[in-house]
C-alpha cells in the first residue's frame, strides 16, 4: 500500500464529507477511493470510516488517524520545499477561512496576496467561529480570520495577528437614494436600534452573540422579526424596505455602492470587536503561509483593512 496517496484521500473524504466529491477531488474513481480506505483499515487494524449507504463520520480510531494523517501530511509539504531550496517561490494553495461578517475583508487580504505572490492559489471560505478553531487544530485550514478574543481557552495552540476592530451599524434603507452611494448617518443608540422590526443572524453565529449583548445591556428584550445564517438573506430583507439588519462596518463597506441604503454608526454602549487572523502555532509555516502572514503585518494592508471596516472613514471613491 502506498500510504500517503491513503492518507490524502483520508483527509479528502474528512473535508468534503462525501464519498464521491473526495474521490473526484483526488482525481480518481470512488470504488478506488473506498478500496484505498479498507486498505488504511487493514494496515492500523481498526475501523476508521462508519460504514453506511452515505458518508456518515469517523470512528474514534478513526479521528485520531485523521489527526495523524494531517499532520504527517503537511510536514511532507514543508520537506519538500526545503528539499528544493531558498529559490522556490511561494506557490500552492492556501486556505484561509473567515466568519461570514469578515469575509469581504479576507478576500480583499487574499486578492492582494495573489497579486504580490502570484504563485500562491488563495482559498476563501465562510465558516463559523467554531468551524475555523477545529479547521486550524486539523490542518484543514492555514489561517482564519474572526473574533480573536474567543483564543484564550485555546491561546497555548494558537496565535493571532489583530487585522482592524470592528464597529457595528444599523443598516436601513434610506428614505430616498442617495447620489454617491450609500449614506453614513447620523449615530443612533442600541436602545433606538432594538425599536425597529429587526433581520438578525441565527443564534449560533458569534456576531448574534455580540449584538444580543449589546441590545441586552441596552435593556431591549430582544425579539427579531427575521433571523438567517446568511449574509445575502440578511442584506436583501434591508434592501426590501421593511427590515433593518445591525451589520458590523466589514459588511456595510461591501454595499457602499448600494445608493438605496444608509447606515447608522451604533453607540451607548460603545462595542468594538478586536478581528484577527488566527493561526495554530504548533506547526511550522509553508513558505505561502509565511508569505500571508507578512502580508498580515504590512502597513499598507493594514491601513487598506481599516479603510473598508470599522467606522468606514473613507469616502465611498476610495473603496477600489
Amino acid at each position: 500500500m502506498n500510504l500517503l496517496p491513503s492518507l490524502r484521500y483520508l483527509v479528502a473524504l474528512n473535508e468534503h464529507r462525501h464519498f464521491g466529491r473526495a474521490a473526484q477531488a483526488c482525481h480518481i474513481t470512488q470504488p478506488a477511493l473506498s478500496n484505498a480506505l479498507r486498505a488504511l483499515e487493514e494496515e492500523f487494524a481498526a475501523v476508521i470510516v462508519k460504514r453506511d449507504r452515505n458518508y456518515v463520520g469517523f470512528t474514534p480510531e478513526g479521528e485520531i488517524i485523521l489527526a495523524s494523517a494531517q499532520r504527517m501530511l503537511h510536514e511532507h509539504a514543508l520537506l519538500q520545499e526545503s528539499l528544493k531550496g531558498d529559490a522556490l517561490a511561494p506557490h500552492g494553495p492556501l486556505r484561509i477561512g473567515a466568519v461570514p461578517t469578515a469575509v469581504p475583508v479576507a478576500a480583499r487580504f487574499a486578492a492582494m496576496l495573489q497579486a504580490r505572490q502570484s504563485g500562491i492559489r488563495p482559498i476563501v471560505l465562510s465558516l463559523s467561529s467554531a468551524e475555523l478553531e477545529k479547521g486550524l487544530e486539523t490542518l484543514s485550514l492555514d489561517m482564519a480570520m474572526g473574533y480573536i478574543q474567543r483564543m484564550d481557552a485555546r491561546s497555548a495552540r494558537l496565535s493571532a495577528l489583530e487585522q482592524y476592530t470592528e464597529h457595528y451599524f444599523l443598516l436601513r434603507r434610506a428614505e430616498s437614494p442617495q447620489a454617491d452611494g450609500l449614506r453614513i448617518g447620523h449615530a443612533l443608540t442600541w436602545q433606538q436600534a432594538g425599536r425597529f422590526p429587526l433581520c438578525l443572524l441565527t443564534p449560533e453565529m458569534h456576531n448574534r452573540t455580540i449584538v444580543d449583548t449589546a441590545l441586552r445591556q441596552a435593556g431591549v428584550l430582544v425579539a427579531p422579526a427575521m433571523e438567517t445564517n446568511s449574509i445575502l438573506a440578511m442584506a436583501l430583507s434591508v434592501a426590501q424596505g421593511h427590515m433593518c439588519g445591525i451589520l458590523p462596518g466589514a459588511l456595510v463597506g461591501a454595499v457602499r455602492s448600494d445608493r438605496q441604503l444608509e447606515a447608522l454608526p451604533l453607540v451607548e454602549p460603545e462595542v468594538r470587536t478586536p478581528i484577527g487572523f488566527m493561526l495554530n502555532a504548533q506547526v511550522r509555516p509553508s513558505r505561502a503561509l509565511q508569505a500571508a502572514m507578512d502580508l498580515a503585518r504590512d502597513a499598507q494592508w493594514l491601513q487598506h483593512a481599516a479603510m473598508h471596516s470599522g467606522m468606514l472613514t473613507s469616502p465611498v471613491a476610495g473603496s477600489a
